[in-house]
């Protein structure tokens, strides 16, 4: 099911609060405003709804980190998602077939040692296994080439597309409304720098308060107002394989952690992605195929089955990338009524209805579930940071 959206219709000349972006972040604000009584809420998408990032084919969902707050986040999203169909009536293909780590240096199985305990104490059933057990869990493994691996049994994946409409049908149906092809030329504030209008290119809408979730989007969107989002825009690519003979069995979400080599099922083929070192900052979004060579050696180290497979089509999207890799969630202290959510560095779609939930109490002046007060989008002024350990 497709969202209906209002993209010939005219703005509304006032809304309570604007969210600006129509991805799987700004969807999930957007339903949960909507789900405890805001009602009056305008979504503007600068294309159409999940085309960016949350218009890739599957997303993964866990909560294997090695920071608590991120994995409260995503121990919290995946609850969400485990009962989306029956709170939405959409089906997003959730499949909790787990997430499969593999470690090949010590160094790295140390640090995930530590970030199973933790996970442990948070209630995540995630557990150090034998390269052995890795194999059975997976068989395209290259069980000789590991040390060992991490894998939690509750993760997996799902459809962000999917998602996104669910989010954004079941706002609709609580009164929110939704305009696609709607860029946001500029944000307006009073003399007390209160948030007092949102222009875009098709009119402008009073408002008092403004949800940026716009993804990569999302930094020239808090230069209007002269709030640093510390968001840089970083291309991935992924390629889906034709449906395979044998058809491959069902295999949890496996990472080569080294190489950040991943790969999954994906209807009766795989999903197969990898990141590149080289890749630079910027809003490329075209599909090439120079990684595949590197994709290729990385897998002939670790499941050499993946080798050299059948490719159907390729995609290229964007990470909003951090300098911690840790999303930005919170409310400006500097602009009133400037509440943000973006930069989640490829951890969106797993975290956002955690996401959602936060700004929506933020937004209600309620304390969220989690303290997101690390997340702060102010936290880059020079003092240390902690940067999340499990990034793909």
């Amino acid at each position: 099911m497709r969202a209906e959206v209002g993209s010939r219709a005219e703005l509304p000349h006032h809304a309570e609060v604007v969210v600006i972006g129509g991805g799987i972040v700004g969807a999930s604000i957007a339903y949960h405003l909507a789900e405890a009584g805001v009602s009056d809420v305008v979504v503007v998408e600068r294309g159409q709804v999940a085309s960016g990032s949350s218009g890739k084919p599957i997303g993964g969902l866990r909560a294997q980190f090695s920071d608590p707050l991120n994995i409260a986040l995503g121990a919290r999203s995946l609850e969400t998602y485990a009962r989306f169909q029956s709170v939405t009536g959409i089906d997003i293909s959730m499949e909790r077939v787990g997430y499969l780590f593999l470690l090949r240096e010590q160094a790295d199985v140390t640090r995930f040692e530590r970030s199973v305990a933790i996970q442990n104490d948070m209630g995540v059933s995630s557990r150090m296994i034998s390269a052995a057990e890795a194999q059975r869990l997976c068989p395209y493994v290259r069980g000789e080439s590991l040390l060992g691996a991490a894998f939690s049994p509750d993760d997996g994946h799902a459809r962000p597309p999917a998602a996104a409409q669910g989010f954004l049908h079941a706002a609709q149906v609580r009164g929110v409304r939704v305009f696609e092809q709607t860029l946001v030329v500029d944000i307006k504030t009073d003399g007390a720098r209160n948030i007092r209008e949102v222009q875009t290119n098709r009119g402008a809408v009073r408002t008092s308060t403004v949800i940026v979730a716009a993804g990569a989007w999302s930094k020239s969107l808090g230069a209007m107002v002269g709030v640093d989002l510390a968001v840089e825009p970083l291309r991935r690519q992924l390629v889906l394989t034709r449906p395979l003979t044998p058809t491959p069995p069902r295999i949890p979400f496996t990472i080569d952690f080294a190489t950040s080599l991943y790969f999954h099922n994906c209807d009766d083929g795989f999903l197969l992605g990898m990141s590149d070192p080289t890749q630079e900052y910027g809003f490329h979004t075209h599909y090439s195929d120079e990684w595949l060579p590197a994709f290729n050696d990385a897998a002939r180290a670790c499941a050499p089955g993946l080798v050299d497979l059948p490719i159907e089509r390729g995609w290229a999207g964007l990470y909003e990338m951090t300098p911690d890799c840790n999303a930005l969630i919170g409310q400006s202290d500097s602009v009133g009524r400037l509440l943000y959510a973006a930069g989640f560095s490829g951890h969106g779609f797993l975290q956002a209805p955690a996401a959602g939930e936060v700004i929506r109490d933020l937004y209600l002046g309620v304390p969220p579930f989690v303290d997101v007060t690390p997340l702060s989008a102010d936290r880059f002024d020079g003092s240390p940071v902690q940067r999340e350990l499990n990034v793909v």
